[in-house]
């Protein structure tokens, strides 16, 4: 079969940004790719025009993944037979909580919402399936964050703007990385009214058969002080867990 040169290379060249969450320089792109500078620059234009990658200005313009390759590539998550695995347990686990149920996965250094189940009477939050927030004040960015290595950890902390989103949001890397050392202790995340006020939100990570994380899950809960939480993280995690070994992780 004849293959289309430029479709090659524009794969190839998305397939090396997807690689490189701190950015790639154009001249990266083409010393990587050994491909000729006219030729590339015309492709990364156009995929940034498209939406495809992001341009991070600076001294030397950095390209990432955009959120229509994302847009792409979570249609073809949401076709994945590990989707059909967890639906049906999300569904089970909001009806035994009466908590409305996530699971997130990482993009970039962002979590985004992939499923949702709702119990009978729902908790109104303001994730929606498709929407993305920080990592570094949710549970289930927490939870997938405290299970990467050490160095894509780090790599994707140093990349993130924290803002205050309440009182109580983390503000800095050391802190996050503290919270983190926690969640890795007790096998769950606390989102403790970070996102919005009047919600708590528990996480716990979700692993695939080669042990790598693949996502989390988490309950959403109204803030109330008499909650036990550190009760509903147990049952998160236990949940977690049960996915996991669904999948094909043994622990």
């Amino acid at each position: 079969m004849k293959m289309n040169r430029t479709t090659q290379r524009t794969v190839e060249i998305l397939k090396l940004v997807s690689k490189n969450p701190e950015g790639v320089s154009l001249d990266e792109i083409c010393g990587q790719l050994e491909l000729p500078k006219t030729s590339c620059y015309d492709i990364i234009t156009t995929l940034a025009a498209m939406g495809m990658v992001n341009v991070a200005p600076g001294q030397k313009q950095k390209y990432t993944i955009g959120l229509q390759a994302y847009r792409i590539g979570m249609n073809y998550t949401n076709n994945l037979n590990f989707i059909s695995v967890i639906e049906p347990e999300l569904r089970a686990f909001a009806r035994e909580t009466g908590r409305t149920v996530f699971f997130g996965m990482q993009a970039d250094h962002e979590v985004v919402y992939i499923t949702k189940a709702e119990p009978e009477n729902p908790i109104i939050t303001t994730a929606t399936v498709g929407s993305k927030n920080p990592m570094y004040c949710t549970s289930l960015g927490k939870a997938i964050l405290a299970n990467l290595e050490p160095a894509d950890q780090e790599l994707l902390i140093s990349r993130m703007h924290f803002k205050p989103r309440t009182a109580n949001t983390i503000l800095s890397g050391d802190a996050l990385k503290a919270e983190l050392e926690k969640v890795q202790i007790r096998g769950y995340a606390m989102d403790f009214r970070e996102v919005e006020e009047h919600m708590v939100c528990v996480g716990a990570p979700v692993f695939d058969r080669d042990a790598k994380v693949l996502g989390a899950i988490s309950v959403s809960s109204l803030y109330r002080r008499d909650e036990d939480y550190e009760a509903l993280g147990e049952l998160t995690k236990q949940q977690a867990q049960k996915l996991s070994r669904l999948l094909g992780y043994i622990s």
